[in-house]
């Protein structure tokens, strides 16, 4: 399937020129906003904006002649202008066609191995052969052809271009590299293992070059690592490898999986992190000609036979499909270093990375509170810590391999439930929303709520087939809390979802849109197949229930816990401050996990300054029962069931061995809680619980109303503040035709000014018969002549 061609960036056509030797060096500057904000007698705010140099030594210097509002965008242009003072024509460098993408990967493995290039470059596999030439015997100057997979994002690029299913298969990617050296000139590959090496001995030279690469290190290295085995039944455990100064690291590893020899070691993409070299490791299959490995995977394929060997935990964490036991390990070479790079890789990584894929996983390794922290049920810009819940739902779609949601964000001026910032954790409705829907009374609802908005959710698989779609009947003041609002309902969705995986289908795949969403089950479940062989397994031999079972296990028997903590060792004296529901509440807190046979307390997380809101879901129930019981310097203690082993193991970082074989019922979680602070409801929140509608909205109300009985036409707001009475009458229809602005705070007049000028730009949008709006700085209790004449007065609270 051909490829659309991609022209490179102008910095990697640097980069490919010259590498490393151009340097870009970025000035912040500061610079007036374009534009006059109209009636503000204050200096005009400035933006930070940034210039670049880019210098090549030896070669050329260039500037860029403006500035540019993001550090990116300075470095592109830098790169241009040095592309066209030096003549460069920038080329595709991808192939169109399978047949193009064929014969570059055939050139491609053939320049790895030549004296001029391969050597002297700084690619990683000089790394691998630096290791290679060490060696005598037969095995002198050989390289899995495995190390060529792990080094070389390009040749991904080309198989994936020859055939699709090779993102998601390394052994075919094997396949085709093994069947493309075969044609490359100088290149030797064997009939009866998956080693390749140059035809040609390497000179002296090139030999002196790449072992300077070696540091000297005499004394094994020793790495920890993790054994996934392909057996769903046995669960994960550590081993440790110890690669040798004389041997393909591949090698200790090939001990480990049982394999061959090192070159029947394969490897996945990057796991994680993408700057990590942690890969999962596993075996290839024994054939007895490797080229016959193109038609055993054909026939395998064809027949299912190779099912009962897929890792399904390898393979649902990687997005590739993963063969046999499998080690997850983080060793390998990269351009930054021509030296190996290890670290270590235990119980507490595995399981941390099986909890970000889950939803409300991101969510509880940001607040580093994996055993605490909850996905809130509300979102409230003045309250929420953490990474939004659109970049949340997003991070969640790649991790499972879908593509990016699909945000419809609407203006609407239908009647319809009117939200702020703070919506409550009641469900949404189900009807969908869409910018033209109109009732009876349009007109008079649009003039009550102006610019109000609502926003759809669609979530797509990789091949664009809608799997899932919501939609709400609330409305938001502010499109991003309509966008941030519908991306956490999606959110809680999928995790409750997640948590209910022993559910019948029938019960969550409703045909029609309930609660707002509607799934498409022949979809869903085929995008997440894979998520439910490693979280779930069929039940009475009906392929449609799925049973909590594995892995993060959800059990929903302890979902029912109860919610009020019984408190022991109260400590400090009652302060009369209680944190009470809305309010913010800042806590420290260590959670044990008690050993009932053997009396051994093991400490799992702790957390010296937590904060939450009380009443929005964002903690575990218990811990919230505690806080509510003490005043603010009282602290406590209290005994939770274990419901989740996998949890405690996410949290344990070096303990995670040593409870790798806990039992849930000999055990349980000590948690001790201090109240160190406790901020009251803001006042929108508080009046969206108590009034209705909401107070602000009333004195909005009320002015216009004696506005209009007393046919006004100029008016000036003392304490004007932030501009949000001015800024609410340009939305009303009134007699005013002069409106002016009043306030000590110089701040607050620069986002009046701001806020004001946005809207009278969009003038024709407004029901208003004011051209413009005045901002003085002075105070109600100073004479000012500019203000001699005006109808009406106001000063009320925001």
């Amino acid at each position: 399937m051909p490829t659309a061609t991609a022209t490179p960036t102008p910095k990697a056509v640097i980069h490919q020129r010259y590498g490393a030797k151009a340097v870009y060096r970025v000035d912040e500057v500061r610079e007036a906003v374009d534009g006059v904000c109209p009636g503000l007698a204050l200096p005009q705010s400035t933006r930070c904006v940034y210039r670049c140099q880019l210098d090549i030594p030896g070669v050329l210097s260039v500037s860029t002649p403006g500035t540019f509002v993001r550090k990116k965008d300075a470095e592109q242009a830098a790169a241009q202008i040095a592309i066209e003072k030096l003549g460069i024509q920038p080329t595709s460098n991808i192939p169109n066609t399978p047949e193009e993408a064929w014969e570059e990967l055939i050139s491609r493995i053939s320049y790895f191995f030549t004296d001029e290039n391969f050597p002297t470059s700084s690619h990683p596999l000089v790394g691998h052969l630096s290791v290679t030439l060490r060696r005598t015997g037969d095995f002198l100057g050989k390289i899995p052809i495995s190390a060529i997979i792990a080094c070389d994002v390009k040749v991904h690029t080309l198989c994936k271009i020859i055939d699709p299913k090779a993102e998601f298969d390394p052994l075919l990617v094997l396949s085709m590299i093994y069947n493309a050296a075969k044609q490359s000139p100088g290149v030797s590959v064997s009939n009866r293992n998956f080693w390749i090496q140059s035809q040609r001995p390497y000179s002296p030279e090139a030999v002196d070059l790449a072992l300077q690469c070696w540091s000297g290190i005499s004394d094994p290295i020793r790495v920890e690592a993790v054994l996934i085995p392909c057996a769903m039944e046995d669960g994960p455990k550590m081993v440790s490898l110890n690669i040798s100064e004389n041997e393909h690291y591949m090698g200790d590893i090939a001990l480990k999986l049982s394999a061959t020899d090192p070159s029947h070691v394969l490897v996945s993409r990057t796991v994680d992190k993408a700057s990590s070299e942690m890969r999962f490791y596993f075996p290839a299959p024994d054939v007895q000609f490797v080229s016959d490995l193109s038609k055993q995977l054909v026939d395998d394929r064809e027949n299912r036979n190779m099912n009962c060997i897929i890792n399904k935990r390898a393979s649902y964490i990687s997005g590739q499909t993963i063969y046999g036991d499998a080690v997850l390990a983080n060793v390998g070479y990269t351009r930054r270093d021509t030296e190996l790079q290890t670290d270590h890789v235990n119980l507490c990584t595995y399981y941390r990375i099986l909890l970000r894929k889950l939803p409300d996983g991101i969510y509880k390794i940001s607040k580093d509170s994996i055993l605490v922290a909850e996905l809130p049920c509300v979102y409230a810009r003045t309250s929420w810590k953490g990474p939004s819940p659109r970049d949340l739902l997003c991070s969640f779609c790649r991790l499972q391999r879908l593509s990016e949601p699909y945000f419809a964000a609407n203006r609407v001026s239908a009647s319809c439930n009117v939200l702020g910032s703070a919506v409550g954790s009641e469900e949404m409705g189900s009807a969908k929303a869409t910018a033209g829907n109109q009732c009876a009374n349009d007109g008079r609802i649009a003039k009550e709520n102006p610019d109000m908005f609502k926003c759809s959710v669609k979530i797509y698989s990789k091949k664009r087939d809608l799997l899932l779609e919501y939609s709400t009947d609330y409305s938001w003041s502010k499109e991003t809390d309509a966008i941030q609002n519908s991306a956490l309902k999606v959110l809680i969705w999928f995790n409750r979802y997640f948590k209910q995986l022993n559910t019948p289908v029938e019960k969550l795949y409703l045909p029609k849109s309930t609660d707002g969403f509607t799934i498409y089950p022949n979809i869903f479940l085929q995008e997440f197949a894979m998520c439910l062989s490693v979280y779930g397994k069929t039940s009475g031999g009906d392929s449609r229930t799925c049973s909590a079972v594995g892995y993060f296990s959800m059990d929903t028997s302890y979902q029912q816990l109860e919610s009020s903590a019984f408190l022991t060792d109260i400590d400090g004296q009652d302060s009369g401050v209680f944190p009470s529901h809305g309010s913010l509440a800042c806590i420290s807190y260590s959670v044990h996990l008690f050993m009932k046979d053997s009396r051994k307390r093991y400490l799992l997380e702790v957390n010296n300054e937590f904060e939450f809101e009380i009443g929005a879901g964002a903690v575990r129930n218990q811990l919230e029962s505690c806080a509510t019981q003490l005043s603010v310097n009282q602290s406590a203690c209290f005994v939770d069931q274990l419901s989740d082993r996998d949890l405690s193991l996410a949290a344990a970082c070096e303990l995670s061995l040593d409870l790798s074989k806990i039992c849930r019922d000999s055990c349980v979680l000590e948690f001790s809680v201090k109240v160190l602070q406790v901020t009251e409801p803001l006042e929108d929140r508080m009046e969206k619980a108590l009034f209705n509608p909401p107070l602000s909205k009333q004195r909005v109300e009320f002015a216009v109303r004696h506005i209009n009985q007393l046919h006004a036409t100029t008016l000036v707001d003392f304490g004007c503040g932030s501009g949000s009475l001015l800024d609410s009458l340009l939305e009303h229809p009134t007699t005013l035709e002069k409106i002016v602005g009043v306030d000590i705070s110089r701040k607050g007049l620069t986002r009046a000014a701001k806020s004001l000028h946005q809207k009278l730009s969009k003038k024709l949008l407004l029901q208003t018969s004011v051209p413009t709006a005045v901002l003085y700085h002075g105070s109600v209790t100073d004479f000012d002549s500019r203000l001699y004449g005006f109808d009406i007065g106001t000063c009320l609270e925001e």
